[in-house]
């Protein structure tokens, strides 16, 4: 939950809905509204990101009592297995590594703004608290929910921000709930994963049957699962804030303030750029990796080619979350996804081991 608590801005909400935002446990007795009557109270909608990470670190409390927090410095092959050295000096051997380590070392951060210091120019993960920049002219660059939000959040607090997207159109989810309460046909066109629109909700929903489509088709609909969109309810909370839609920064100077330029020749003169531009997945950006490791890594534009139980080139080593969604698609990277993960995983190893 650290990724949520520390590096997501405060105020904010999940897009996705309550009935896609429990955590998968075998029994479904850690799921939200668990939590909720454990604890006296219900979760709005949409989810407050505080509440969230309440019932994440409930779910952990329950679930994984043993967890020891400290830190991996280095993974590398050993002769049998995988030599691990602890920040605290302790080394060990492993037979088997699951990464399941989040998304926080995949900031993409667009090549314009690589010189430019922090104090001008930041990835929207790398804000908790958007009221700093009181006083100060903003411009958010992307046109997903990060971005949107952090917008509304910005403008809530009574600082001057525009959005600027390379995107013509804004795109939204949940502007049509009718089509969510229709029954049969509801069913057939949405799964509870809620991940994708009609249709392609269904499919994605599927990892293993995924993964047998032809991989122009596959990169195609994760796109359409995923692109960039914001939530429906974020739209009267932009009232008033100027949106640049189909313009690209392609300079930025830094100064006393930060000047952009843009693909269409107008400048911005601004105080700060938070960065909302995503996360690029590239698994040689894991800090504890060795390079010796990444090097015999089978991967894809950053992403590691996985089979079944999520196990990649190098046996015994295996992704979840989103380096495993090239694989098994864009399910892998929503809290929604853990129940196949998990059941994946652990099938696969128990299997191996002759425990069926």
């Amino acid at each position: 939950m650290a990724f949520w608590q520390k590096q997501m801005p405060a105020g904010m909400y999940l897009r996705s809905h309550p009935s896609a935002s429990h955590i998968a446990d075998p029994k479904q007795e850690l799921t939200l509204d668990a939590y909720c009557r454990q604890n006296g109270n219900h979760v709005p909608k949409p989810v407050p990101l505080e509440r969230f990470v309440d019932y994440g670190q409930w779910y952990q409390s329950h679930a994984v009592r043993d967890l020891e927090k400290r830190s991996v410095l280095n993974i590398d092959l050993a002769a049998r297995g995988f030599e691990v050295d602890l920040a605290d000096g302790e080394k060990f051997i492993s037979k088997r590594i699951v990464l399941a380590t989040g998304i926080s070392a995949f900031a993409s951060r667009p090549a314009q703004f690589a010189d430019i210091p922090s104090e001008l120019a930041s990835h929207s993960s790398e804000q908790n608290d958007l009221r700093k920049f009181k006083g100060r002219r903003v411009v958010v660059i992307g046109a997903g929910q990060s971005a949107l939000e952090s917008a509304a959040l910005l403008k809530e607090a009574g600082i001057e921000v525009e959005v600027i997207a390379r995107d013509r159109t804004l795109n939204w989810v949940g502007l049509h709930p009718r089509l969510h309460h229709l029954g049969m046909i509801s069913r057939m066109l949405y799964s509870t994963r809620d991940v994708g629109p009609a249709g392609i909700s269904r499919l994605v929903a599927v990892p293993r049957l995924f993964r047998l489509f032809p991989r122009g088709f596959q990169d195609r609909t994760a796109y359409r699962a995923i692109r960039p969109a914001g939530a429906g309810w974020l739209k009267p909370r932009l009232k008033g804030v100027p949106i640049t839609l189909g313009r690209r920064v392609v300079s930025a100077t830094a100064g006393s303030q930060l000047l952009l330029k843009l693909d269409d020749g107008t400048e911005r003169l601004v105080d700060h750029a938070l960065l909302a531009t995503g996360f690029r997945v590239d698994v040689s950006k894991y800090p504890f990796l060795s390079q010796f490791l990444v090097k015999q890594l089978n991967t894809v534009n950053g992403y590691p080619v996985l089979k079944r139980g999520l196990e990649c080139s190098i046996p015994g080593l295996h992704f979840v979350g989103k380096p495993a969604s090239w694989s098994f698609g864009p399910l892998l990277g929503f809290v929604s996804g853990t129940e196949f993960a998990a059941n994946e995983l652990v099938y696969s190893i128990t299997r191996r081991n002759g425990n069926r």
